[in-house]
């Protein structure tokens, strides 16, 4: 049977730490903690399930703290835990069973991340899976009789254990200053953080933080090397930049662009509706939150393509008096997340 080490970064997570520690007791061969500066009581209730908790200075760098976090662990594999996530009594047992029964070749572990969609995180999938055991020493080896070559692509497993994602509060403020910092640190985001911030703004962003945003995203918009998909979800920050900002221009050329592609973003398409119903133009806007709903894709947050515009169908139809249209695409609303 493998051994576990659990590997979390704390920091003022005394509502729900207990709540995540006692859902792993059996599960982990021990538990490592690095608390990067809580300021309540989350070091004193980790103390009661391990002597192996740490400090480490916090630099803005969760990446940083995950490595240090890493280096303390000794056991066979390394299991991922943040504070909010809970483990319930059926994947507990399928954990223990994974523990049981896992082949020693098996280097990462997914476990299926649930409930993304309940607390406004920065997915669009309720169950998705992500790596959460990791194999803490891995071995390289070499293979092919000819042209022989090491292997370097790890060996995933895709487990059947479901992990509860329960926050209290939503971490935005935090990452989009965390963005911000290292576009003063590094003049950019790598791919993967564009994309992480276009989608945090439009699933938790406040109008200042699309304001904030925006000097960003207008340079990305000159620049060549980026792909189809990246442009077009810079238009789709821009068009809500635009018009945050009642640069009508900007908001109408923007609009244009994305338009102008085969295929149209549904954010878009969602921001014209806006536009236009702000100009009690509710006609028009109907035909934007329809495209929105059912002619185009998100490229951000599925609820542009979803229950936003149809909720905006049915308002704008209430507006335009034809009450049995309002009343079918309010049913369609109240059923779009059942």
């Amino acid at each position: 049977m493998i051994t576990v080490s659990v590997c979390m970064i704390v920091k003022d997570e005394e509502k729900v730490l207990a709540r995540c520690l006692d859902s792993l007791r059996g599960l982990a061969d021990e538990i490592i903690v690095v608390d990067t500066g809580s300021g309540d009581a989350t070091k004193e209730i980790a103390a009661a399930y391990t002597d192996k908790i740490y400090d480490f200075t916090w630099i803005h760098d969760f990446a940083a703290a995950r490595n240090y976090s890493f280096s303390k662990a000794t056991m066979d594999y390394i299991y991922v835990a943040d504070a909010d996530e809970v483990i319930d009594d059926e994947n507990r047992h399928r954990f223990l069973t994974l523990k049981q029964t896992l082949l020693p070749e098996i280097e990462i572990v997914q476990m299926k991340y649930a409930n993304q969609l309940a607390y406004n995180t920065t997915y669009n999938f309720d169950l998705e899976y992500r790596p959460k055991l990791y194999k803490r020493l891995r071995t390289f080896q070499w293979v092919e009789p000819v042209h022989e070559n090491v292997v370097l692509s790890p060996i995933i497993y895709d487990s059947d254990i479901v992990i509860q994602h329960k926050p209290i509060s939503q971490h935005a403020g935090r990452d989009f200053q965390m963005f911000q910092r290292t576009l003063h640190r590094e003049g950019k985001l790598s791919p993967k953080l564009f994309k992480m911030y276009a989608r945090e703004l439009f699933i938790a962003g406040e109008e200042k933080d699309f304001l904030e945003a925006f000097d960003y995203f207008s340079e990305c918009a000159e620049r060549e090397e980026y792909s189809d998909q990246e442009r077009k979800i810079n238009e789709c920050i821009l068009a809500r930049c635009y018009h945050l900002r009642r640069d009508f221009t900007g908001f109408l050329k923007c609009c244009l662009h994305n338009l102008a592609d085969n295929k149209a973003s549904a954010e878009v398409c969602y921001e014209l509706g806006e536009y236009f119903t702000e100009l009690g133009d509710y006609k028009e806007a109907v035909i934007w939150y329809y495209n929105a709903a059912y002619e185009t894709e998100c490229e951000l947050n599925i609820h542009y393509s979803g229950d936003f515009p149809l909720k905006r169908l049915a308002e704008c139809y209430r507006k335009l008096g034809i009450t049995e249209q309002a009343e079918a695409f309010q049913v369609l609303y109240e059923g779009w997340s059942k």
